[in-house]
């Protein structure tokens, strides 16, 4: 493995962790204003509890968990009653839901202005029309983009940007943040022709199709930037046992041998997503007030 710089989402995460709590005390204390998050939560599953009480841990949060066979009127009444709390900034309402509900209606029922999540058309119009002055942006690609521009700067006139995976939730507006850079971007997906070739041209690459170690180190170009979005648990025998461990879209030691910087995974992408998550709960509450960034 050579000297490939290891992106640290912990480390960056805990640095505006604490800006956001500065900046959350200077509210509270100026405008009496104290950002509230609600975060909805139907049925058990557990990839989810996890989340949240991660999600918990790091806001002024109250959480509304709900029977799996909680009807779809049940959870829209309850977002209905949520957007009318003025003491409520950000909702948050955790996917997967159970099969029965509408994800689409339970989403688009949020609030634009305490979408912290990014999921609204009416953010999702703004982003992708660059429009991003009093829109949320969704987490973990607003994470990544931070991270992207500590390595090679906000304009990223010039350069090739590959992302694998076509997602609402990362891989298209990630591409949009990087259009709203002047990256020229190509997303990928399952259905693209000669994959490796395509990701080999980029600067910037953004792995997000949920396949581990897909992204091998002959796919990446000389010191290209590469952000991996991946979670995925395998299984591995260490010593004649079985355990289970945690890996990304990128084969994160053969990466390492040609790229300029790589995230980890775990401990790259994940905690930065919480972190934005908390800055677009701020945000919310700011702007709630008629206060600009």
């Amino acid at each position: 493995m050579t000297n490939a710089i290891r992106i640290d989402g912990k480390e960056k995460a805990a640095e505006m962790s604490e800006q956001i709590t500065a900046d959350t005390a200077e509210l509270l204390e100026q405008h009496g204003l104290q950002p509230g998050l609600a975060v909805v939560i139907i049925g058990e599953d557990p990839a989810s509890q996890v989340y949240v009480r991660n999600k918990k841990k790091r806001a002024d949060s109250v959480q509304h968990t709900l029977d799996a066979k909680t009807s779809q009127q049940e959870v829209l009444d309850l977002i209905d009653e949520l957007n009318s709390d003025d003491r409520i900034h950000g909702i948050l309402v955790q996917l997967p839901l159970p099969d029965h509900l509408d994800e689409q209606v339970v989403t688009q029922a949020v609030s634009p202005g305490k979408d912290v999540d990014g999921f609204h058309f009416v953010n999702i119009g703004k982003l992708t029309s660059g429009n991003t002055a009093d829109a949320f942006v969704p987490c973990t690609p607003a994470g990544c983009m931070l991270m992207i521009e500590d390595h090679l700067g906000s304009d990223l006139s010039g350069l090739d940007a590959v992302v694998v995976g076509r997602s609402n939730i990362v891989g298209k507006p990630m591409a949009s943040l990087l259009i709203k850079a002047n990256a020229t971007v190509t997303v990928c997906h399952s259905r693209t022709r000669d994959l490796p070739d395509v990701v080999r041209r980029a600067d910037i690459v953004v792995a997000a199709v949920g396949r581990a170690n897909m992204v091998t180190g002959d796919w990446i170009k000389p010191g290209a930037v590469v952000i991996d979005v991946g979670i995925n648990r395998i299984e591995t025998t260490v010593d004649g046992e079985t355990k289970s461990k945690l890996t990304g879209d990128v084969d994160y030691e053969s990466a390492c041998e040609v790229a300029k910087a790589v995230t980890p995974v775990p401990g790259g992408v994940g905690p930065m997503t919480i972190t934005m998550l908390m800055a677009n709960t701020l945000r919310a509450a700011r702007l709630s007030a008629g206060l600009r960034d």
